[in-house]
């Protein structure tokens, strides 16, 4: 299909299927936090999955490729974003699987229904306002300082949107994780699975993969680590697998 290219924007391979998507220098492009989530998310065949704060389409497009899911739906309240992501979409023509919706995260449940999805994810803003200088970009800062939504507001969501022992699928920061097991537990979203993300072997941890199930019973299996660099400039092998390498 043909997808006009606006000032600016730029088509990114995803060595998958032979996605591409489109992306802007300008605002918010993927990072490998979204990559790594897609690889942490576990879909099962006939699921239905939501994206909390899809940006541009990555993480539903890249679980399209991976998964045997039935449906995948990204939510994004920048219409910019929501536009590169829709047209990704169309350009990879995956229009019967793959939808994209411009909305708030805080009203989810009322735009989808309550119960609706077997899998959530999400790749969340990291930052409280707190937490450092926010980017003077506005499509920048939105995604990574809790401006426009909260780890609340996404975890609440989350709970509300999940069917009864769905599963939600999380990437943070480590330096946040007493609230973020707090907050999955208010909701009734049980940590099963965790595994903590490592530069390099040397290194602390910069991000950590959570898997949550709704109603689920107390107790979390802590994988091993996954370290991205065996040396500099060069991913473990591992890393390389998750990429499609």
């Amino acid at each position: 299909m043909e997808i006009e290219l606006k000032e600016g924007e730029r088509f990114d391979d995803l060595q998958k299927n032979g996605y591409r998507i489109i992306q802007d220098a300008r605002r918010f492009c993927f990072g490998m936090d979204a990559v790594l989530l897609a690889g942490f998310t576990k879909v099962k065949p006939k699921e239905r999955v939501l994206d909390l704060g899809t940006g541009t389409g990555i993480i539903p497009i890249l679980l399209r490729g991976k998964t045997k899911g039935e449906s995948f739906v990204g939510l994004e309240i920048q219409a910019e974003s929501a536009d590169m992501a829709d047209r990704s979409v169309r350009f990879n023509h995956l229009e019967d699987s793959v939808r994209i919706v411009t909305g708030d995260i805080k009203e989810a449940d009322q735009i989808f229904g309550t119960a609706s999805f077997h899998v959530v994810t999400s790749n969340p803003p990291y930052m409280i306002a707190e937490h450092g200088l926010q980017n003077p970009m506005e499509a920048k800062a939105i995604a990574r300082h809790e401006i426009m939504c909260t780890l609340e507001d996404v975890v609440s969501q989350a709970s509300r949107l999940l069917m009864p022992n769905g599963r939600f699928y999380l990437i943070h920061r480590p330096f946040r994780m007493a609230e973020i097991i707090t907050c999955l537990c208010r909701y009734g979203l049980e940590p099963k699975r965790m595994r903590l993300v490592y530069p390099t072997i040397e290194q602390e941890p910069t991000m950590v993969l959570i898997e949550a199930l709704k109603g689920g019973r107390p107790r979390v299996t802590v994988e091993k680590p996954l370290i991205i660099y065996q040396k500099p400039g060069v991913y473990t092998d591992e890393i390389y697998e998750i990429y499609g390498y």
